[in-house]
This record gives C-alpha cells, structure tokens and sequence, in this order.
C-alpha cells in the first residue's frame, strides 16, 4: 500500500513539475490580437477562438493575452498597435488585409516587437526583422468543399430536380482581391472536378462583413437561378438566405449547421492557432520568424467542418476525405492547367503581383510544371484571372 502511495506522490510530483516547467517556458510572452470587427463575424470569430485554443495548448495565462475587437483598418489599428506596446505585449497579430500599413508604421516604431499580419503582401518587400505576413493554403480547403457542392449537384440532377445544364452555383464575394478570386475559383474547380456541367456566378458585395448586403446578395443569385450558394464574406447573411429558401449552402470559418441544420453542407476554415503557436515558439526560443508563412491541409492549418449528412450527398465523406487525402499527398494541384482555360484558351505562362505596388503591377512568373503555384512566391493569394464557366455579375469592387 506504501508502495502504492509513494508512485501516485511521485507521478503527482511530475504533472506538478512538468506544469511549472510549461509556464516557466512561456515566461515573458505576451501577446496581442487585433481583430477588424468581434465574434458576431465568422471570420474574427475564428481568430479570436484559434487564439483561445493556441492558450490553452501552450498553457497562457488570460493575463497574457490581450484581444482588441472592432479596430477599423485606418489610424485606429496603429492606435491599438501603440496601446498593446504599452501594455508589454512583445507579440502583436492583427487579422484584416487593411491592417497592413499601419502594422508595418507600428513595427518600425517599435523594434523589438513581433508584428505578425494575417493576409498582407509586404513583408517580403519591407524586411523588416519584426515584420512578417502569414496565410494558409486554405484554397485546398475551398477545393474540398467545392467537391462536396459538386456532389449534391450531381444528385440533384440524378433526382430530376435540375438538369445539368442548371447546375448553377452562386458566390457572394466580399471584394475583387485575389484572396477572394483564389477563393471562389478554387471552390468552382472542386465542384468542376466532380460535376462537368457546373458554372458559377459571384455577385460582390463591397464589404467583409454585412449581414443585409450578404443576404441581399445570396436571394440575387438564388433569382439567377443558382441552385448552391458559397461565400467568401464574413456574416450569416447567405447561409441563412439559402435556409430561409431551402437551398444547399457552404459556408466559410466554421459550421452553420446549427442555424441552418437543413441547408448547411460542409465548411473549411483556417486554424489560426497553428501559426500562433509556432510565433510564439519562435519567441521563446530566440529563432527568427519568416517574412512569410504558410500552412494547409498537413499542417492543420486547413480544416474541414463535420459534414452534414442532412444536407450533402450520400458519400460526400468518403469522397471528401479521399480528395483531401490526395491533397496532402500532393497528387491534386487546385490550380492545374489543364483543368480551366481563360477565354477559351489553355496557360502555360501568366506573370502576378507578388512585389505589391500601388497599381498592382504584374512581377513575378506563377505557372511552372503545369500549374498555377499559388501562396509560394508569397504567402497572401495572387491568383487573380478570371477563368471561363464564372460570370461576375459586378466588378466594382
């Protein structure tokens, strides 16, 4: 019995230790996150819970984290940059493409903090030591659940509830930047991969994060004749238009199902946490961060949501999970040549803006050995062309 006693103080000793070591480590971190709007946003939602699950693997303290919501994309991210310094934070991640310049102000200012920008450009042109830009392949995961919206197409058509030439998607697109082309593109080509006969039409919004304009647009689409509606902005205004009309949906950051438990299909995300985690490391370890950064489906920083039987296919998992796996295995290039053609042509050739300039310039060779090599020349989407079976039904954007 002794004996007995004497192993569980010692394992309890251990589990002690180890904890006081995992804080010890983590010393001297502090970091701060700005976010364009709060968790109403699918999009900062995500930030804000991949920050809370990053804490909770590295074991944070809450006093280690700060999270500042609703910081437009002017002077008042600089602002936010300046408090956050003064409050010790030695790491500062900010989650919106027009964040940039004012993160890039703050961390030449404020050398011996790590600035760290979702979706930027410019990092690789600043070299700046404490400057970096980080994104994730997330088109693979955009291809994915493109494949899955194939396939509730292809049974729609096998029940005789649209032809194939009524496999017509739609897409509402916050703003006609490469992130979001790279996005809808990739979506359209998993579902092209599966069903043949599918086109798609994208109609714009002006806006990340409106819920009015959102909705607005996905009933336009649904008047066009999309029978799918995808999304690449950041409110429920689409998921819940195409639950209000009973039509299948695929949203973005995360599932839908509960709110819409009849039309969501599946969603890909980016798991944030896995580049918090590797900064933070970075810190505590003196190593430095690259100006750019990267990570997909094998990384953990791409993911899919649980599929929702309800509404997809019968055999979208299986399928899914097998495209996924070729994905990882490198067998699947989302951007292939040899599957889209722009006017009617093949590429083999087409230079992108990797080096930003204010007229966004093209620079920098992006197809090679057949495919368009995204997110490789820099970590933010360059893929901007404007492939044939996609009709934009605004550009002002």
């Amino acid at each position: 019995m002794k004996k007995i006693i004497m192993l569980v103080l010692c394992a309890v000793a251990v589990l002690s230790l180890a904890a006081c070591g995992k804080k010890d480590e983590a010393k001297g971190i502090k970091i701060g996150l700005i976010c364009l709007h709060d968790e109403n946003s699918t999009y900062d939602k995500n930030f804000i819970d991949a920050m809370k699950e990053m804490q909770k693997e590295l074991g944070l303290s809450d006093d280690q984290i700060i999270i500042k919501t609703n910081i437009d994309e002017t002077n008042a991210c600089y602002e936010a940059c300046k408090d956050l310094v003064d409050h010790d934070c030695n790491i500062i991640f900010a989650d919106s493409f027009g964040h940039e310049d004012f993160m890039i102000q703050a961390a030449k200012e404020f050398k011996d903090v790590q600035f760290c920008h979702a979706t930027g450009t410019k990092a690789h042109t600043e070299n700046l030591a404490n400057y970096h830009n980080a994104f994730a392949n997330i088109y693979e995961g955009r291809y994915a659940a493109g494949v899955a919206a194939g396939l509730k197409l292809n049974q729609m058509i096998e029940e005789g509830k649209i032809t194939a030439d009524q496999a017509v998607m739609g897409y509402v697109g916050a703003f006609t930047y490469a992130e979001v082309i790279s996005g809808y593109t990739s979506f359209y080509l998993g579902a092209k991969s599966v069903c043949p006969s599918v086109t798609m039409k994208v109609q714009f919004t002006g806006s990340w994060y409106d819920e009015t304009g959102e909705k607005e647009a996905a009933n336009a689409l649904l008047k066009k004749g999309c029978v799918l509606i995808s999304q690449h902005a950041d409110s429920m205004g689409a998921p819940t238009a195409c639950e209000t009309a009973g039509v299948p949906n695929v949203s973005y950051n995360g599932s839908t199902v509960s709110a819409c438990p009849n039309t969501f299909i599946v969603s890909s995300r980016i798991n944030w946490s896995k580049y918090y985690a590797f900064v933070v490391n970075c810190v505590k370890e003196g190593k430095a961060i690259p100006a750019d950064w990267t990570g997909g489906f094998s990384e953990g920083s791409v993911e899919l949501s649980a599929i929702n039987d309800k509404a997809a296919a019968p055999g979208t998992k299986e399928k899914v999970d097998a495209v996924v796996a070729d994905l990882k295995a490198g067998k699947i290039k989302v951007f292939s040549t040899d599957t889209f053609t722009v006017g009617g042509a093949k590429l083999d050739t087409y230079k992108a803006d990797i080096d930003t300039d204010k007229d966004y310039t093209p620079d920098t060779e992006v197809i090679a050995d057949g495919y368009f090599h995204e997110s490789e020349k820099r970590s933010a989407p360059a893929f901007d062309l404007r492939i044939d079976g996609i009709e934009l039904l605004n550009e002002k954007y």
